[in-house]
């Protein structure tokens, strides 16, 4: 089959166009699945595939275009502004999915009593957020900050939030102004609702590999583990050590 000398410079454009757009998705990507999205957080909150829908869009719709209208036979000018005019709509529309994706991305795991909670940064007031102290403060290019939650200070305000998030609003969760490191002694309290690791190996024996090697590689025994469940798009736990801190994550339901 024979191929127009157009059509052969097009795919030839297209292919270089396409490379360039994986090199920028492979960037965005190390940003948002290694930053923003550390594992297990991007199964836990759906983010890997809000960025490989954006992403994947963005990275076929360019060079497609390029493909369309690239013809070496239009004056340099024009063919210079159609493929900047390509390259400017498709850098648009990944800064568009990236601001999607950092508004949707998680900002806290919280403490919770008997579960941990996956906070959104949707989820929470952006001036409760800029109040917080520096250390309670995630990174623009850090993962979820874990931290625990005060008891209410009054009645009143226990009142009023119970009240609030019975109507559809913010929970303690949600709320920064009820946030604290979670240091030593406000892990300790993250056992007393906690339950042996063991029992949830027994509901969910595919993940005792699993756990076998996350206690390999912490260098642990496992029978000494705890776990609480996790409250995200997915059902997942977190696995405490005897001090309450979390030395890794396993896939399933806790309650």
């Amino acid at each position: 089959m024979n191929i127009s000398p157009r059509f052969r410079s097009a795919i030839v454009a297209a292919s270089i166009h396409l490379g360039c757009s994986l090199v920028v998705a492979a960037l965005a990507g190390a940003l948002v699945l290694g930053l923003w999205y550390p594992y297990p957080y991007r199964e836990m909150s759906g983010g890997r595939e809000l960025f490989f829908l954006i992403v994947g869009v963005d990275v076929v719709c360019g060079p497609l275009l390029t493909m369309v209208l690239f013809n070496p036979s239009k004056p340099h000018k024009e063919l210079y502004r159609d493929l900047g005019l390509v390259g400017l709509i498709q850098l648009l529309a990944l800064g568009y999915g990236l601001a999607t994706v950092l508004q949707a991305r998680p900002l806290f795991l919280a403490h919770e009593r008997d579960r941990f909670k996956v906070v959104m940064a949707a989820d929470i007031d952006s001036n409760a957020l800029a109040a917080l102290p520096t250390a309670l403060k995630p990174g623009l290019v850090s993962g979820p900050l874990t931290v625990s939650l005060r008891d209410p200070a009054s009645s009143e305000e226990r009142n009023r939030v119970m009240l609030e998030s019975v109507q559809g609003g913010r929970d303690y969760a949600e709320r920064p102004e009820f946030y604290l490191p979670y240091d030593a002694t406000n892990a300790q309290k993250s056992l007393k609702l906690a339950k042996p690791l063991q029992v949830f190996l027994e509901k969910r024996p595919d993940q005792v590999a699993e756990a076998n090697r996350l206690a390999a590689v912490k260098k642990a025994d496992i029978t000494q583990w705890m776990y609480l469940p996790v409250i995200a798009r997915e059902d997942w736990i977190a696995v405490l050590d005897k001090r309450g801190q979390i030395q890794g994550f396993l896939k399933g339901d806790g309650f």
